[in-house]
């Protein structure tokens, strides 16, 4: 080995052991601020889904893309990415927003898994992503939850 080479495997490793010891960080929280509907195309709905970013860390966050996933009852549902870049303040928040695709098929097929004869009374989603700025800087994200449904009534005279 040369002496070029020891000194740039040296710069390396201190350079590993230097990320290795950063502080740890907070992750992001990400709630859906809203959604709008946009222009689709064949058997395709789009919606610009926008994001509530809130970082609860000292330094900002500079992002030059996002990518996004809902998944409705454990299934794949919408995908969505854009290449918009921002910055989420310390100890801030911003609203992102992502253009998504929904497949009709998927929706048709989410809908068929309802139809199963059993009442259902809740859906369960799960939203993941990541805020991306270049090779090694990945702000990564997830939330879930549960939507209610209305209970329907029987009607009146009916048991």
């Amino acid at each position: 080995m040369t002496i070029r080479r020891v000194i740039l495997l040296a710069a390396a490793l201190l350079a590993l052991g230097g990320c290795a010891s950063l502080p740890g960080r907070d992750p992001v929280q990400v709630a859906v601020a809203g959604m709008e509907s946009l222009p689709g195309e064949g058997m395709e709905i789009r919606l610009l889904v926008k994001l509530r970013v809130q970082n609860p860390n000292a330094a900002p966050i500079e992002y030059t893309g996002t990518y996004v996933k809902l998944d409705v009852l454990g299934k794949t549902f919408a995908t969505g990415v854009s290449s918009e870049s921002g910055t989420v303040p310390a100890f801030g928040e911003a609203v992102v927003a992502v253009p998504v695709t929904v497949s009709v098929l998927r929706m048709v097929r989410q809908v068929a898994g309802l139809i199963d004869g059993k009442p259902v009374e809740k859906i369960t989603y799960e939203l993941s992503g990541k805020l991306s700025d270049g090779l090694f800087v990945t702000e990564r994200f997830s939330a879930e939850g549960e939507f209610e449904l209305p209970k329907s009534e029987a009607a009146p005279g009916t048991t």
